[in-house]
């Protein structure tokens, strides 16, 4: 007989109280033995049957946080905006989720890990470009965007929040910002505005906030 019929409801439980736990404590501070307590009647052994460590507890909770509110679901049938307005959107409502935000934050360490850093640009390449690539490509029908590099640029953009990290590419909150200035104008350059005020302002306010990180790593 199985040990665990029902497996996906112990995963659900396990980042359920993970979740609950790195936003209480900070994903530092937390351990696996917290996250035991905190679930009650589950053993070390358990957790461990599902993840091998607490970075893979991390991962698999930032991929869960993003798929339950997903931005890009939310605004794919929406018809009062166009391929550009609908990025846009999608760009706001995700920075908008302050405890996925917070999880994205306290994972930023994590990324040091290369074994992380290597899973995370994997999951940004198999999830996050096609959604890109699919409103780049709307944008070009409907004429609010005029690029000719849409997959490029699909892959390109997940990358660049890996590259404004200061914990992998060192910079300090000034340098930051001019990298977002950077961003801004290439796009532009390729055919896709993508970084309007809107959306330049809410990456200013989470540079000031300290999500990027501010303290220059070497």
């Amino acid at each position: 007989m199985a040990r665990n019929k029902y497996p996906e409801v112990t995963v659900e439980k396990i980042l359920k109280a993970a979740q609950k736990l790195f936003l209480e404590k900070g994903y530092d501070n937390t351990t696996i033995q917290d996250i035991v307590d905190e679930l009650g009647g589950l053993t070390k052994g358990a957790i461990y049957h599902h993840f091998k460590s607490k970075e893979d507890i991390m991962d698999a909770l930032g991929d869960k946080m993003f798929f339950d509110h997903n931005p890009f679901e939310e605004i794919r049938n929406r018809k009062d905006l166009n391929g550009l307005q609908k990025m846009r959107t999608a760009m706001l409502l995700n920075l908008s989720d302050k405890e996925r935000m917070e999880i994205t934050r306290q994972a930023i360490p994590v990324l040091k890990n290369p074994r992380i850093l290597a899973g995370t640009i994997e999951t940004n390449r198999r999830v996050l470009s096609p959604f890109f690539q699919e409103l780049i490509e709307e944008g070009n029908r409907d004429g609010s965007i005029r690029t000719k590099y849409a997959k490029e640029l699909s892959e390109l953009l997940p990358l660049l929040d890996i590259w404004i990290m200061p914990s992998i590419y060192p910079a300090d909150s000034e340098g930051i910002k001019r990298k977002f200035e950077l961003v801004r104008d290439m796009f532009d350059a390729m055919g896709l505005p993508l970084f309007d005020e809107a959306i330049i302002n809410t990456l200013m306010n989470a540079v000031e906030n300290g999500f990027y990180g501010t303290e220059e790593i070497r």
